[in-house]
């Protein structure tokens, strides 16, 4: 979001849940409300979800649909490249994928789910311990 290019090395030692997403997607829309109470939960030094908008829209855009639906605790981070989704071999959106503290792929989930129902925070957790 700030024009600061990144990769997952500059996340090493936290784990993340990375959400890839677009302002198109109409499942990203109805997702990211339970993974911004995820990140207001769970959100840490040593946890982050990172919503990143694989969108060619730009930041601007990918901000003012994080605003319109509510989305206070989540950071912007923006590829206008869309080459992140094909990197990750993301077969649609959204994809997450959660990855741990040494930056290994520890599971991923295509399509949208409730990022802050018991099952998933379990999950997290787990891996955080």
């Amino acid at each position: 979001g700030d024009g600061k290019p990144m990769t997952l090395a500059d996340f090493k030692g936290k784990t993340i849940l990375l959400n890839l997403w677009a302002t198109w997607c109409a499942p990203c829309r109805e997702e990211m409300p339970s993974l911004d109470r995820l990140q207001q939960e769970l959100g840490s030094d040593t946890f982050e979800v990172v919503a990143l908008a694989v969108d060619r829209a730009g930041p601007e855009t990918a901000q003012k649909f994080l605003n319109e639906i509510g989305v206070t605790a989540l950071k912007l981070y923006s590829d206008t490249t869309t080459r992140s989704g094909s990197a990750l071999r993301a077969v649609g959106m959204p994809t997450t994928i959660l990855i741990d503290a040494e930056g290994r792929e520890i599971g991923r989930l295509p399509g949208p789910y409730e990022w802050d129902a018991p099952e998933a925070k379990a999950l997290i957790k787990a891996e955080l311990n």
